[in-house]
């Protein structure tokens, strides 16, 4: 039941192969539903995170407490991580004192700097350019309700950003369908579409910049705020040029008649979505929300049962 990951980290969702993608699902699921309720009482999980959180760091934190385990916030404001401490000095300590470290922070190569430098494992628990946790818990929400993964296509709209970095690559292992709808001058880096590609199970990956075509008979409409973190001087100019792809009612009556609507959170009722559809018979974004807690979880329980004794 507890999968054998090949990766000892969790850097990127490139890092897991299509069959652990599954076994991660599925364990969360079993996690989710009570029927394997795996125990770590002498581990203790690290969060080092460098931007705020609300779901990720409320999620981890009650996901190591229900495995019996601890949980220490090395919040780098009150750590020496703030005071210029190289990263390779930080990562060597930390990994004499705790058994997993989650990172949210800006730079992907300060994961891999803490991935370099210790042999605990290491979550992103997001970057600037990947959100894996968050993608997991996408990909399982879309198939509690579908029941299958395989041939459904997800449309995201909006800027092409760390979450759909991760979408994409998500999508291409698990054989779904992914369009990104976004302006031009928003779109997903190449390198990602180009990984994507070349990872699908005969899957589409397709970037766009017209968001009708990309929502016509889709099975998942997702969005995300136009805006990320540290972007907010950006937020009023990137108004206008995001307007098109608003996730409105004229939108979502494109998608298939059954398609969910996922956001990550938190969402600008308004902008990127309106509040009829957020609040909607179709929104899955309260299921997406909770099942953060279940897939990192799983995350923990499948890296820690690879760890020495």
């Amino acid at each position: 039941m507890i999968p054998q990951l090949q990766c000892s980290d969790l850097l990127s969702i490139a890092d897991l192969q299509p069959r652990e993608v599954a076994a991660l699902l599925d364990l969360a699921s079993a996690l989710k539903q009570g029927t394997v309720r795996p125990e770590f009482p002498r581990k203790t999980l690290g969060l080092l995170f460098r931007k705020a959180s609300t779901r990720t760091r409320v999620s981890f934190s009650v996901a190591m407490y229900q495995l019996g385990g601890a949980v220490i916030d090395l919040d780098p404001s009150v750590t020496q991580v703030s005071r210029g401490e190289p990263i390779a000095d930080t990562a060597r300590v930390l990994d004499r004192y705790v058994d997993i470290l989650a990172i949210r922070t800006f730079a992907q190569a300060e994961l891999q700097t803490f991935a370099d430098y210790c042999r605990m494992p290491i979550i992103n628990a997001l970057t600037d350019w990947e959100h894996p946790c968050q993608a997991l818990a996408d990909l399982l929400t879309v198939q509690e309700n579908f029941g299958r993964l395989q041939g459904l296509t997800l449309t995201y709209v909006g800027d092409g950003n760390n979450v759909a970095h991760s979408l994409m690559l998500i999508c291409a292992l698990t054989g779904v369908n992914v369009r990104v709808a976004c302006p031009a001058e928003f779109s997903p880096h190449p390198e990602v579409v180009t990984l994507a590609q070349n990872l699908a199970q005969g899957s589409q990956v397709l970037v766009t910049h017209d968001p009708r075509s990309a929502v016509a008979n889709a099975h998942v409409v997702y969005t995300d705020v136009w805006a990320s973190m540290g972007q907010e001087a950006e937020a009023q100019n990137r108004i206008p040029v995001f307007q098109p792809y608003q996730v409105n009612p004229q939108l979502m009556a494109l998608a298939d008649p059954e398609a969910i609507v996922l956001h990550c959170l938190p969402a600008h009722r308004g902008e990127e979505i309106t509040e009829e559809v957020l609040e909607g018979k179709q929104s899955r974004v309260w299921d997406e929300a909770e099942n953060r807690l279940h897939v990192q979880k799983a995350l923990l329980v499948a890296l820690l049962s690879a760890q020495r004794p």
